[in-house]
């Protein structure tokens, strides 16, 4: 998890110069662009979001690598950065106590929704395979196959948006990972990426620990299951 204390560290100066097409995000500024865009898919009935409600989609657990815990000084600090470079806009509503902020990654690159959505993906989780992709889109965009993934991932590398990673030691599938934070921080994932598979448990390893892990999970939830039966069935 992100140490909220290094905050001010890990953002940039205030003097650094922000690019013309909002790329050379910092990861903060990922973090809130990301869950703008996917909560405007995911809840369009309270989007745009408000502060506290964007904070709560940047430190939600799930769904998110790596886990921050942002304060909420950081995020309207980001979305003031962000709002300098054309990339969100504030709202202020008619009657309402606050006022709420709106992604323009839409209008201002014009992306379609199926790019948006993996973007938002690759923004929020890191660097993907095809079908870790397109399963994590489900809910903003359903593609119909892994060649409609691939499709949307070339077109976000004609706009500088995305690259496909080479494949690392062990691996089978090319993994994909978004440019918003330009192409050094894409280098510097894919080393540790590197780094880890080299270096860690085998994979084959960690995923027989994680099997295990479920199973375990699930024996625990059965017990509990037929306890809380038992239990309610002393009452009828």
């Amino acid at each position: 998890m992100t140490d909220t204390s290094s905050e001010a560290s890990t953002a940039p100066a205030a003097d650094t110069p922000a690019s013309s097409t909002g790329f050379n995000l910092d990861d903060f500024e990922v973090r809130v662009l990301a869950v703008l865009i996917e909560k405007s898919f995911v809840t369009p009935d309270t989007y745009p979001l408000s502060v506290n409600a964007l904070l709560t989609g940047c430190n939600q657990l799930t769904g998110r690598e790596p886990v921050m815990s942002l304060s909420e000084s950081t995020v309207l600090g980001t979305l003031q950065r962000l709002a300098e470079r054309g990339l969100v806009t504030q709202r202020h509503q008619a009657n309402a106590r606050v006022s709420k902020w709106e992604h323009q990654i839409r209008l201002r690159h014009s992306l379609t929704p199926p790019m948006q959505a993996v973007l938002t993906i690759l923004m929020l989780r890191g660097a993907q395979t095809v079908g870790e992709i397109r399963a994590r889109c489900e809910r903003m965009h359903a593609f119909a196959s892994p060649a409609d993934v691939e499709d949307v991932l070339e077109r976000l590398g004609d706009k500088g948006m995305a690259i496909q990673l080479p494949k690392a030691p062990g691996t089978k599938e090319a993994r994909y990972t978004h440019l918003m934070s330009g192409e050094a921080a894409a280098a510097q994932h894919q080393h540790a990426f590197d780094t880890s598979s080299e270096g860690g448990a085998p994979r084959g390893s960690r995923v027989s620990e994680l099997e295990e892990e479920v199973r375990r999970l699930r024996q625990q939830v059965e017990w509990l299951t037929s306890e809380f039966e038992a239990f309610r069935n002393e009452f009828k």
